[in-house]
This record gives C-alpha cells, structure tokens and sequence, in this order.
C-alpha cells in the first residue's frame, strides 16, 4: 500500500484479512508441501471432505484421491515444481466416509519470501450437482433422440396407411394435419412432465378438446400416470375414436354421448389387467352416417384394432352396431402405468 508521498507502508491488518477470506471462503482452500503433506485446510474444506483440520492437516492428501487416479498427484507436484498454475480441471476426490465427489481444482505454486516454491495450494469447488445436472440434460437428449425417431416411424405409417384409404389429395392432406396434430399433443403433456409420464384424465381431456360438446362426454376411473408409450399410442386411439364419432357418430348430430371408464384388476403387481371400454350411443340424426360407414375399414381402425393394443402387449375389440360403438382394450398395468404408480381409489370424473 502506498502513502501519499508515494512509499509502501505495510498494511498490518492485510494478513488477517488474507485469513478471513480463505477461512470464510465457499471453495475448499487446501495448502500442501511439496511432499503432498497437507499444512492448511479450511472450513469449507472440512465440510467439502469430511475431515476436521486437526484430522487432515499432517496427512497426505494422498488421502483425498483415490487409488486409481493417484498417478494424477504425481504429475501436479512435478508441473508445481516448476514453477506453473494449474488452471481449473475437474476430477475425483473422496470424503471422509469413503463416497466420491466430482471436483474442479485450481493449483497454484506457494513462494516463500526468497521466491523459491515451497509448496501448492489447492481450491476445490464442488461441481456433482452440475454433473448430475449434465447427465439428466444427455439422458434426457437421448429420449427425446429416440422419441423423435419414434415419431417419424409413426409419421411415416400414417402416411402410408392413409394414402391407401384416401379419395383425393385434400382429404389426405386433411387427415395427414390432424393425425399428426393429435401426435403433437401427445407430445406436449409428455414434454411438461419431462418424460416421466401423463394423467390418463388430461390425455383424454386433451385428445377429444377438439371435437367439443364436453358436456356430452363423462369419464370414470382411477387416477392413473400413463408411461410415454402409452401415452402415444392411447392418444392415437382416442383422436380416430373422437374423430369417428364427430363425423358420424355421438357428436356428429344431438343426443349421443360417450363414456369412456376404465379399471384395474385386483391382483399381485405383476399380473394385474387395465381395463378400458369407450361405449358411445347416436342420436337419430347421426345412426344414418354412422351405418353407411361402419363397414369402411380406414387407418383408425387400424389404429384401434391392431396399433394400439399391440404396442401395449394388449388385446382389443372394436363392435359397431346402429347408434352405437363400443371399443375395449385390455392390456398388463405395468405396459401401461410408471411403474410403483397405479390405481389409489375410484375416482369419477366428468366432462
């Protein structure tokens, strides 16, 4: 520090200043001899290792690495002795109790008042949250990899199926727009959750939106968090079940409704069923539209008959009659639910 006629004046407090900041300090501040003898350790270090400074200081550091990566301090002492900073690099350190933590270190030379390198000390930052962070970031990459594979599959059966079944470009393009609409919305409640699932409530709710007259549509069953393929392939069902029936039947003319319920078999985990019945009835208006296209097999009922339940190691049964259409799937809970969530009690819900 200078004075104002221009001479160093030493600061008597600088030191204990210097103390307080490393003491205090959110980092592990570790200093070491050149024989890796530990001779200063702070607070957050103890709390960073486990160790006290009473127990640490006098003892390798050896004691922090690991058997494997001991080579590592071999290299630091040899770079330290000649002189050179070590800039931040992460690596491995063990506690106290023997578990491991992923570090990044910055190592520095320590001089003596001639100048000569008498030592190193070390900062140590705790960087496993950051990497539990970047692995759950890659994990998650490569589901949304695999789900966007899967999607263009899909994508790409939709539009083979129906160019087979369409009668001219603009119902293929319209057909097309809202196949993949529905596939988009799926996709969504998937996206909001991160991959771990969705209400079976929501999917529903979500699919037949669309079409309207909520008030015609109840719903009933247990609370359920569908895994993702489920949720794929049970929105694919739900939007030609609701589609088939805004055209021609329960929500094409007045009077029709639709119930849609579903149940859990009781039973040990792993043999429990899934249950679920889509029954809608017609008014008069649409038993006419409905009976002249019930023979038409097109890409729904495809979706309905062979897609959906096969995806999900299911069986399915799709019966029309006039006024009315009824679709069952049956299908193991664990091919359906995230696993350990299930049914808790029955629980009605309308729309």
């Amino acid at each position: 520090m200078t004075n104002p006629g221009g001479t160093f004046r030493h600061d008597p407090n600088a030191d204990a200043r210097l103390a307080a900041i490393v003491d205090s300090s959110y980092d592990a501040i570790v200093g070491k001899t050149l024989d890796s003898v530990i001779t200063d350790w702070n607070h957050a270090a103890e709390r960073m290792f486990g160790h006290t400074a009473e127990e640490a200081i006098g003892r390798s550091i050896l004691m922090l690495i690991p058997e494997h990566m001991q080579d590592e301090e071999t290299e630091i002492i040899g770079r330290i002795r000649k002189g050179e900073r070590i800039p931040s690099f992460e690596t491995v350190r063990r506690r106290k109790d023997g578990s491991l933590i992923t570090v990044s270190l910055t190592i520095s030379p320590i001089k003596n008042n001639a100048g000569e390198i008498i030592g190193a000390s070390t900062i140590a930052r705790d960087i496993s949250a950051a990497k539990e962070s970047e692995r759950r970031i890659r994990l998650l990459m490569r589901e949304v990899n695999h789900r966007v594979k899967n999607q263009f599959a899909v994508i790409l059966s939709m539009i083979r199926e129906t160019s087979k079944r369409s009668t001219d470009p603009g119902e293929f393009e319209e057909l097309i727009r809202s196949r993949i609409m529905a596939l988009s919305r799926s996709h969504d409640l998937l996206v909001t959750s991160e991959w771990a699932g969705a209400s079976l409530f929501d999917l529903i709710q979500e699919h037949l939106k669309p079409f309207g007259h909520e008030e015609r549509i109840s719903l009933s069953g247990p609370l359920l968090t569908l895994q993702s393929n489920a949720v794929q392939n049970l929105g694919m069902a739900f939007h030609e079940l609701g589609t088939n029936s805004s055209k021609y039947g329960a929500l094409a003319g007045e009077g029709g409704r639709i119930e849609i319920t579903w149940q859990v078999e009781p039973g040990p985990q792993a043999q429990r069923r899934f249950h679920l019945l889509w029954h809608e009835t017609s008014g008069a208006t649409a038993v006419g539209a409905e009976q002249k296209t019930s023979e038409r097999k097109g890409f729904g009922t495809v979706v309905l008959q062979r897609v959906a339940p096969q995806s999900l190691s299911g069986s399915s049964s799709l019966e029309r009659s006039p006024g009315s259409v009824k679709w069952t799937l049956d299908a193991p809970l664990e091919a359906i639910v995230v696993p350990q969530l299930g049914a808790e009690g029955d629980t009605d819900f309308s729309v």
